[in-house]
């Protein structure tokens, strides 16, 4: 039997959008639903049918096939042509529309599975100084989380028979209505508990501390959220567990600054050492390393010390450490220092020459080139 033409099938026109196609299967799958229908080979058949359809035109490259090719475009990818081989397929692969389209009249039928549970997840704060920010850090930390206690016992729940969900049938005005939802004594696991130890909540379960490795990389920042899988809350009933969430808190170094994957440091100088040059030792975070200070150096000037920084968390490219020049100047002079000054000022070696020197906006862009 040749196939009939997909938009004919849904009746909408081949320039429908996707609220359009929704809403033409929608309005086939509700009259033809099996629920309304049992027993009705011809219903079930059409059913399948716009199933078939919407599968297809709700799925951009296979309605771009279509559109191009006909059926001969989207033809094998499933069991009779591109369609579904039996009921059980349809409501797997589309019962999350159903829900949507149908909310909670029609469910997925297929799924005879027990709803697995997840434990909650858990937040904790850690502060980091700037060393272990650039080079990364294995913590050891305590957590306190719920656990199964030892010796609980779980069985099969009895109002929903192990199965997770209830069934319930409605009557409407189009008939009978099964619905389904989760078992609300067993949360959908199908499980209770059967043996519960001293000290357990309702699910068995129990708070333990433990003692949890936390390996933080190199290049975290402040406000930053690392998650580490499957060490939150365990979950009753032998779910899984929930994930522990660590949010990063920087303290502040007492001579550095950080500025992203740069690190800044002020260094102060006399005039004597800007004129005549100087070696100095300047904090890193590894230690202290010797810098040589032109001399002439000018107040503001920047020097760059490359890759001394911090790593950046995804490349792992290091910023630089940035000196920024200022030059102290000294605000109690005896006689003799006055008239040592007053006396050389008017040289014209004294005199500032801005001209050759970079403004303060030239600056700032040298500094993050």
């Amino acid at each position: 039997m040749n196939k009939r033409d997909y938009y004919e099938v849904l009746g909408i026109s081949r320039n429908a959008n996707e609220k359009e196609i929704k809403q033409a299967y929608r309005k086939l799958a509700v009259k033809y639903h099996p629920d309304r229908n049992a027993g009705d080979k011809d219903a079930e058949e059409k059913f399948k049918e716009a199933a078939e359809a919407y599968e297809v035109l709700s799925n951009n490259d296979k309605k771009s096939r279509y559109d191009q090719f006909g059926h001969q475009g989207v033809s094998g990818s499933r069991g009779f042509g591109g369609g579904f081989s039996n009921m059980s397929d349809i409501f797997e692969q589309h019962g999350d529309i159903f829900g949507d389209i149908f909310g909670s009249a029609f469910g997925n039928r297929s799924s005879s599975q027990n709803r697995v549970l997840k434990g909650s997840n858990l937040r904790i704060r850690i502060n980091l100084n700037l060393k272990e920010i650039v080079e990364g850090v294995t913590k050891k930390i305590k957590i306190k989380r719920l656990t199964s206690a030892p010796n609980t016992e779980y069985g099969t729940c009895h109002h929903c028979n192990g199965r997770g969900s209830v069934t319930k049938i409605t009557n409407t005005i189009l008939g009978q209505m099964q619905s389904s939802s989760i078992c609300p004594h067993c949360k959908g696991s199908g499980k209770i508990v059967k043996n519960r130890p001293n000290g357990s909540n309702e699910d068995g379960m129990i708070y333990t501390e433990e003692l949890t490795e936390i390996k933080i990389p190199a290049g975290v920042s402040e406000g930053m959220q690392l998650k580490i899988r499957n060490k939150g809350n365990h979950a009753p009933y032998d779910g899984i567990p929930g994930d522990l969430l660590v949010l990063i808190e920087e303290s502040e170094h007492e001579e550095l600054m950080r500025e992203g994957s740069n690190i800044h440091f002020d260094l102060y100088i006399s005039i004597p050492d800007a004129i005549i040059g100087c070696n100095v030792e300047i904090p890193t975070v590894n230690g202290r390393a010797k810098v040589k200070v032109p001399s002439g150096i000018q107040s503001g000037k920047i020097l760059r010390l490359k890759s001394k920084g911090i790593p950046d968390i995804d490349s792992g490219i290091k910023g630089d450490l940035l000196i920024h020049i200022n030059i102290w100047t000294p605000d109690s002079l005896n006689k003799h220092q006055l008239e040592f000054f007053e006396k050389n000022l008017s040289a014209n070696e004294f005199k500032p020459k801005p001209k050759n020197e970079k403004s303060f906006f030239e600056k700032v862009k040298e500094m993050f080139n």
